[in-house]
């Protein structure tokens, strides 16, 4: 029995992490994303951290997700409660522990039945949260799950594994069937089922005709050891099977540890944003091999959660399907990096089953997520500032496949205009040549407004508002670059003129 929260079908194993994690993770601040969400719990964050970057490349799998989350919403309570039974079963496993006596089919015979019968009420109480809820289950993924807990952990399969512990337990001593081999040596150990207890067995076996008996000595150690590797080659078989069954029981639990706590980790994040009384949606999810993105009060949630929840954060509009290249230009601070951000966060949490920050969004699944941010300066001196940005970009262009996404933040900005506009430039064609979306934050006006001049129907131009008077509204529109850098407003809020 698996939890199946995750994925409908088994997987064998999670997609790996990605190997820009560390630059992906200081550009898009995942921390204060994953913070967020975990509340608090190590566990939490771990968990968050491995499915969120690891996203399923399947839109089915994602609306699989997106609809259990959806019941987590409105059945907090029950995966609050079905978590708390998980733990309470590692606990169990903690004090059952017996891998060390493995070695020992007798001794892991008793570690194993013990933990078997320890597990029965956690069982029991899976069975019946989920049956309490079963009429308000809406989604697919936890109506199989409920399916499959009314059937498999039922009252009498319960009861028949608890009078399976009791039979195991052996306290009426081990009955044993073995074949004789060569030089009467005996082979072929088997255990066998006890029979009920009746009135024969109050009849002492030396009153049975039939029955062959005999006692070791008080003091005959090699007698006693002979016994026990008998007795150990009589139960191994049953042994191994009923640690087997234990090992099941106990991954089950790891699985819905693990599941439950993705969802609830989710729950802490929606509840954080409602808080702040901003608007988060469920995004239709497309397949790679097609452009879509459009949004509408998409905002940065990073950035949200940082805020006083007074404060309100500033959304945007996007209609940017079929469009290869996004290329955003405008003064300084306002809202181009924020909306960059965004929009990789929002990318990241769509493709894992989550809700976004936006009142709307539609997008195609990336298969890589790739960030190219402007760095501080070397302090070591070892290389240079535009060195250190080529390398970095060449790194990134040994890794980057078709159907992967790049954001670029003022990427070739440590060089001269006419030089940083030329690699850009370069870099962006080959990119989006070989199917690779590109967003990409700049204020050279040489680098946009060739793109600009090229009039491709795959190339989108956003501009950061500015009012007459110099202040910000930090909303992107559609519009061309312009060929001014706004030095004055750079020069008032420096120098307050």
């Amino acid at each position: 029995m698996k939890p199946y929260l995750l994925f409908p079908i088994d997987v064998i194993a999670q997609g790996a992490l990605p190997t820009n994690l560390e630059s992906m993770s200081s550009d898009l601040e995942l921390d204060v994303l994953f913070n967020a969400m975990a509340a608090g719990d190590r566990f939490f964050y771990t968990t968050v951290r491995q499915i969120v970057l690891a996203a399923p490349p399947e839109p089915d799998v994602i609306r699989y997700r997106q609809h259990i989350l959806q019941d987590c919403l409105q059945l907090p309570e029950l995966f609050r409660d079905i978590y708390r039974v998980a733990v309470e079963a590692l606990e169990v496993q903690r004090q059952h522990y017996f891998g060390f006596m493995r070695s020992n089919p007798g001794a892991a015979l008793t570690g194993s039945i013990h933990l078997l019968a320890a597990y029965v009420p956690l069982l029991r109480q899976i069975h019946q949260i989920m049956a309490k809820s079963a009429s308000e289950i809406r989604s697919e993924g936890l109506k199989r799950f409920l399916a499959a807990t009314q059937s498999e952990l039922s009252e009498d399969y319960l009861n028949e594994i608890m009078t399976h512990v009791h039979d195991l337990e052996l306290r009426r001593g081990a009955t044993m069937q073995a074949t004789i081999g060569q030089v009467g040596k005996p082979m072929h150990y088997r255990l066998l089922a006890p029979k009920p207890a009746g009135w024969r067995d109050l009849v002492p076996v030396a009153l049975s005709r039939d029955a062959y008996s005999f006692e070791i000595a008080p003091r005959d150690d090699a007698g006693f050891q002979a016994l026990d590797n008998m007795h150990n080659r009589g139960v191994v078989d049953v042994a191994n099977a009923v640690a087997h069954a234990a090992d099941h029981i106990r991954a089950f639990f790891n699985a819905l540890r693990t599941e439950c706590a993705f969802y609830l980790a989710c729950l802490h994040l929606h509840h954080e944003l409602a808080t702040r009384e901003l608007p988060v949606c469920f995004p239709d999810m497309y397949s790679s091999d097609q452009l879509v993105f459009s949004a509408t009060g998409l905002y940065d949630v990073s950035l949200a959660l940082q805020m006083d929840p007074t404060s309100r954060v500033v959304g945007n509009d996007i209609a940017a399907d079929s469009k290869s290249l996004i290329m955003i230009t405008g003064a300084n601070q306002g809202g181009k990096s924020t909306f960059l951000r965004g929009t990789g966060l929002a990318q990241l949490m769509a493709q894992c089953g989550m809700f976004v920050p936006a009142s709307s969004l539609r997008a195609n699944i990336v298969t890589g997520l790739f960030t190219h941010y402007k760095r501080e300066e070397d302090t070591s001196m070892n290389v240079g500032k535009f060195e250190e940005e080529v390398r970095r970009m060449s790194e990134i262009a040994d890794q980057i496949t078709p159907g992967n996404m790049l954001l670029c933040n003022e990427s070739f900005a440590s060089t001269n205009e006419r030089e940083g506009s030329e690699i850009g430039r370069q870099v962006v064609q080959a990119m989006t040549e070989a199917g690779v979306k590109v967003v990409y934050v700049t204020h050279l006006y040489d680098l946009a407004h060739g793109f600009e001049m090229q009039g491709s129907d795959n190339v989108l131009l956003l501009r950061a508002e500015r009012g007459d008077d110099g202040t910000h509204t930090f909303k992107l529109t559609e519009n061309p670059p312009l060929a001014t850098s706004f030095g004055r407003d750079l020069y008032a809020r420096i120098f307050g003129a």
